[in-house]
């Protein structure tokens, strides 16, 4: 039997506070050259000049009722931001409009404070989260202010990963998660148990999609063995100064198994921008030519090689700065030509191809 397609790129669901508006042909983007626009949308209660194009939207060929945008939005760094709630949500607003839906947290991030502070932004606007898709992750126990930890290790009972999503929602005030990843394999890891679990909170309707994160295709088969549901994204590190993915078998794996791949780091932790090392300033080099050569700026180069990759993976973005993520967006919609995506990879392993 042929093999199902990969993950489809389509367009956005409109959320229902925007008003879809058609258009066709060439406009000047963020990042200075003509893109193709289809669709696109402004809020109702702005001006018609106010019109953000439609974000893509990556379906998952294994669950009819999952999908999320072309790009995420990583909230690891919520702490850090020092947001008050009310600038929370004038910044999801921000990134809904422009077709950002998908939000990405784990129950560790910010010491276990990053799901409550955004919760708190969501009680101010509830009618945000049917908006939305939120992810978030589980099965790390990482020595924190408020336990007693001897030391960080990884928890994937079905006890722990039951209590932390019920942690979750409560932190969130949400009865459910659209996508729970286990955040790393775990050595004992009982997949039997777990799937038991993760089947359980499905059924429960808890959380909507499951899927794993930092896993190797041997771990990620022995759990999908177990479990009746399908494990529809795996988040792994990918960016151009960690190709290795894209050689090793976990790209091809996710084609292969239609799992749609998440990156966390697109950007190396900025090693792409601000790294001193050897490939990080080659990296940087070659992101300032390719960028002047195609009036883009180097973040969206960086972006737009990653989601060249017939993978159809989707970056999570770590900027909390309305900018740089209107910049980001505007990748979304670059092809970039093959040869430049070759030179970028060129200059990342510091050699020609074989």
């Amino acid at each position: 039997m042929p093999a199902k397609p990969g993950p489809v790129i389509r367009g956005t669901l409109v959320p229902g506070h925007l008003k879809a508006k058609s258009v066709s042909g060439y406009v000047d983007s963020a990042c200075g050259i003509g893109l193709l626009v289809q669709w696109a949308y402004c809020r109702i209660d702005r001006p018609l000049t106010s019109v953000y194009r439609a974000m893509q939207r990556v379906q998952s060929p294994l669950d009819n009722n999952f999908s999320m945008s072309r790009l995420a939005m990583g909230l690891w760094r919520l702490v850090d931001w020092d947001y008050a709630p009310q600038q929370l949500v004038a910044l999801t607003e921000s990134l809904l409009e422009l077709g950002v839906t998908t939000f990405d947290l784990a129950d560790i991030y910010g010491d276990y404070r990053c799901e409550a502070l955004y919760g708190e932004a969501l009680r101010l606007e509830p009618a945000l989260r049917g908006e939305m898709e939120i992810v978030s992750k589980c099965g790390i126990k990482l020595c924190g202010s408020d336990n007693d930890f001897r030391l960080n290790h990884y928890d994937s009972s079905a006890a722990h990963v039951t209590a932390s999503v019920d942690s979750s929602l409560a932190k969130l005030g949400t009865d459910y998660l659209d996508l729970l990843l286990l955040h790393r394999p775990d050595p004992l890891m009982d997949a039997d148990s777990l799937a038991a679990a993760l089947q359980g909170l499905l059924e429960a309707g808890k959380v909507r999609a499951v899927g794993v994160s930092n896993f190797l295709p041997h771990q990620f088969e022995l759990l999908q063995s177990r479990l009746q549901a399908p494990l529809v994204v795996n988040q792994i590190e990918v960016s151009p100064l960690h190709s290795q993915p894209m050689f090793d078998g976990q790209l091809d794996f996710c084609q292969r198994q239609n799992v749609v791949p998440m990156a966390w780091s697109p950007f190396a932790g900025g090693e792409l921008f601000t790294g001193t090392g050897e490939a990080a300033r080659r990296v940087q080099a070659c992101l300032e030519e390719l960028g002047a050569e195609l009036g883009l700026e180097p973040q969206q180069v960086a972006l737009a090689w990653l989601m060249r990759h017939p993978s159809t993976m989707v970056p999570v973005l770590g900027s909390g700065k309305i900018d740089r993520l209107k910049s980001a967006v505007a990748a979304a919609s670059v092809d970039l030509p093959l040869e430049t995506w070759f030179q970028l990879l060129r200059a990342a392993r510091g050699r020609d191809v074989d």
